[in-house]
């Protein structure tokens, strides 16, 4: 494969950005834990500066008008996500020594003898912003307690002076803006490696944005930020400078830079012989399902779990390597369609432009492929497509990222055996392995059992499995490895090879299973889940979601107790949840009157006496 080359000028400021970190790379692998623990709370200053200024260009870049409650998603997954995962390595930085961050990561071993770490919650701030979520990685078979430091924070068991500086080029998504960042950060702090980071055309808008809140790294000549369209991209990857890659984005383009384009590559690929010599990690998107588990939903768990598929669909307006695309129900489950119902009533609400390019195309495309596609109008917006999965197989292979949904049902006769089932499915006939999704309610699990439905989901080959939640959270939480299951080759590279974020700077990790309370609060106290979240910041039907999250940046910033924002909110987000309910028909809600604030705060106060 020949790569045109760009521009004179813009070779030379590539050129002059390569050489200024390729001179620098030893330095900054050498640079001392207090020295990068100074840039991380620079850092962190500086993104607070500039953070309205980045959601706002998100948003007027996305569509969104001013003061839509859906600009939330840009707060929380851009400034926020990046300004938590500073926080995630420095907490790491700061007990480096001996690795004691470890001592307080509580361990269980799983059925099959390996290890799992709770890691989140971690702190208190966990427990009362998070209430009820709880994330676990799972590590790969051979790592055991006794040896857990060997396979943590790698890179800084070399002594200083004999550390390897390296070079990484660093191609950035286009469609969730912390995505680029928060890998330049894991490049930086887990991989000791300098990083030219290459935006990506549908974002570059953040250039100027970025390299404002990262300017204590560019100073520091390991970080420079360019920008520039495929052709450019291209080029890069084969420039001698460049030791290593990662690439966010879809396998066509992964496997270009690997094995080049037209009969050349087939060959190459047959032969085991890449084009591009160079390490290259990637995290390149798939056809993620979401397993819907028969059980005895009520008309309230039916118009919760609602807004929570419609998230899991429209997050971002669907344009997410871990957008839900094909949904699994039991074949006669009556509450299905209901389900279903509301799930279509609240996408069709959501009328948010389709920014990102070619979204009309892959559509239509994914229209001609059903033979009978119900069409759900979204205003001004391109419609939610639903089709039988079993249509074409491209549903099973092909993310189409954008407003597409596929729907499988199974025949099985228990819950138990649907889920297993659903589980095959998923592992044998959808392409990837990102992330996956379970709904489960609490008695049908219970009736499972905690040993069989562990071994389930151990069963299930994603990076990310999410219980009552969407895999996509994961993303927001700074301890959580992102990336696909391990294992897949240059050849079939699925969802891509490697791990990003993971700020407890682990090796051989699994996966991360995450969950969340099946009902929302207060509902959630009646039936035995402790949580105080009345409806989670990341859904689509979330009104207060932009001030949510602005709160949540600020206070991730500099944590203070006068900050949360839990109390705040969770008056009117109750009350939404309930009005959404009532008009859903689910009169099982709650009958009891309540005073949220006062709960709330009682609950603050137990859980502060709790932690100390």
């Amino acid at each position: 494969m020949s790569h045109a080359r760009p521009g004179l000028t813009t070779c030379s400021q590539y050129d002059a950005a390569l050489h200024a970190l390729s001179a620098a790379r030893q330095r900054w692998a050498e640079t001392s834990v207090n020295r990068r623990l100074a840039l991380l709370r620079q850092i962190k200053d500086a993104l607070a500066s500039i953070a309205p200024a980045w959601v706002e260009a998100a948003a007027r870049a996305k569509g969104l008008p001013a003061g839509d409650p859906l600009t939330g998603e840009e707060w929380l997954a851009g400034p926020c996500a990046l300004m938590v995962g500073c926080n995630g390595l420095i907490a790491t930085l700061e007990q480096l020594e001996e690795k004691t961050f470890l001592r307080r990561i509580p361990l269980r071993t799983l059925a099959d003898g390996r290890l799992a770490l709770r890691v989140v919650p971690g702190t208190l701030w966990d427990r009362l912003l998070l209430s009820g979520v709880r994330a676990e990685i799972w590590m790969q078979p051979g790592v055991t307690r006794a040896h857990l430091d060997r396979y943590a924070a790698r890179a800084y068991d070399i002594p200083p002076a004999a550390r390897q500086g390296k070079l990484a080029l660093v191609l950035g998504a286009g469609n969730v803006a912390s995505i680029a960042p928060l890998d330049v950060l894991h490049k930086l702090f887990i991989e000791n490696q300098v990083c030219l980071l290459k935006l990506n055309p549908v974002n570059d808008y953040l250039h100027d944005l970025l390299a404002q809140a990262l300017a204590p790294l560019i100073a520091m000549d390991a970080l420079r930020i360019v920008t520039g369209d495929a052709r450019a991209g291209a080029w890069l990857t084969t420039h001698p400078a460049v030791d290593e890659i990662h690439i966010t984005g879809s396998r066509e383009s992964h496997d270009a830079i690997v094995w080049g384009d037209g009969e050349a590559a087939r060959q190459r690929r047959a032969a085991g012989m890449p084009l591009n010599p160079r390490r290259v990690t990637s995290e390149l998107g798939g056809v993620s399902p979401t397993i819907i588990v028969p059980g005895p939903w009520s008309e309230a768990d039916i118009a919760f779990q609602a807004q929570q598929l419609a998230t899991q669909k429209m997050n971002n307006g669907g344009f997410n390597c871990v957008a839900s695309q094909v949904l699994i129900l039991q074949q006669g489950w009556e509450p299905a369609s209901a389900l279903l119902n509301q799930l279509y009533r609240l996408i069709a609400a959501n009328t948010r432009p389709d920014y990102y390019p070619g979204a009309e195309n892959r559509l239509t495309d994914f229209r001609l492929r059903a033979r009978q596609p119900l069409e759900i109008a979204r205003g001004d917006a391109l419609p939610l497509i639903v089709a039988n999965t079993e249509d074409d197989p491209a549903f099973c292979q092909q993310e189409v990222f954008g407003p597409g949904l596929s729907v499988t049902r199974l025949e099985a006769g228990s819950a138990e055996s649907f889920l297993r089932q659903a589980i095959g499915y998923a592992n044998q006939r959808l392409q990837g392995t990102l992330g996956a999704n379970i709904v489960i309610h609490p008695r049908t699990r219970k009736a499972i059992g905690r040993k069989r439905f562990n071994a389930l989901i151990a069963e299930l080959r994603y990076g990310t499995v999410a219980i009552n939640c969407w895999s996509g959270v994961a993303f927001l939480l700074a301890p959580c490895p992102w990336g696909a299951f391990p294992g897949h080759t240059l050849d079939d590279i699925q969802s891509g090879r490697g791990k990003v974020h993971n700020s407890f700077m682990l090796e051989k990790t699994e996966r991360t299973v995450i969950e969340a309370p099946f009902r929302p609060f207060p509902r959630s106290l009646w039936h035995g889940e402790l949580t105080l979240m009345p409806l989670p910041p990341w859904f689509i039907t979330h009104r207060g979601q932009e001030a949510v999250a602005q709160r949540l940046a600020d206070f991730y910033h500099r944590p203070r107790w006068r900050k949360l924002p839990i109390i705040a909110v969770t008056a009117k987000a109750m009350k939404d949840d309930q009005q959404r309910c009532l008009q859903a028909g689910a009169n099982d809600y709650l009958a009891k009157p309540i005073d949220p604030e006062l709960l709330v705060a009682t609950l603050l106060r137990h859980a502060g006496r709790r932690e100390g």
